[in-house]
């Protein structure tokens, strides 16, 4: 009986890989020319300005012009340190003071979410800032909301401070 390993099936498996990677390209489509009979992304928002500058000038507002220019994006640490502000404690709003940086809170899919916030706490799970760590994570349960997430709160050397359910 002829039969493939582990090995063997492993080494298939980086070899279909690699000739798929090769041939499937990188998936952007933005540096590649448009293909025969297809028009350029450029010229289509360009020919939906005009339309959208023809109807302000036939006597209704332009929608271009009524729109306010978009405001930057604001991190996700900036965000939970704005919700904790308007709803915390004054203990959480303390707290809110060391955050550092949020990550993984706007990627939820219900499933196996997690989320973590880094802190300039130190002392790790058993020191003195513990109970800061459960306040953060407290807080960022009522600020995010999951069927099956764990949001993880770590100390300025990357050490488990808490973690909780949202």
């Amino acid at each position: 009986m002829v039969g493939f390993g582990c090995l063997g099936a492993i080494a298939a498996l980086v070899v279909i890989g690699g000739i798929g990677a090769a041939v499937g390209g990188s998936g952007d489509t933005a540096a590649k020319p448009p293909a025969a009979g297809e028009v350029p992304a450029k010229v289509k928002k360009d020919d939906s300005e005009k339309s959208v500058k023809q109807e302000g000038q036939q006597g209704q507002p332009a929608k271009a012009d009524a729109k306010p220019a978009e405001q930057p994006k604001k991190t996700q640490g900036a965000e939970f340190q704005e919700f904790i502000r308007t709803n915390g404690t004054s203990a959480e709003k303390q707290a809110a003071d060391h955050v550092v940086r949020v990550q993984g809170a706007d990627e939820q899919n219900n499933v196996l979410d997690s989320a973590e916030i880094h802190t300039d706490y130190t002392g790790g799970l058993l020191g003195p800032h513990a109970k800061d760590g459960k306040l953060l994570a407290s807080i960022f349960a009522e600020w995010k909301q999951s069927e099956n997430g764990l949001v993880t709160v770590y100390d300025a050397g990357g050490e488990i401070l808490s973690n909780g359910n949202f």
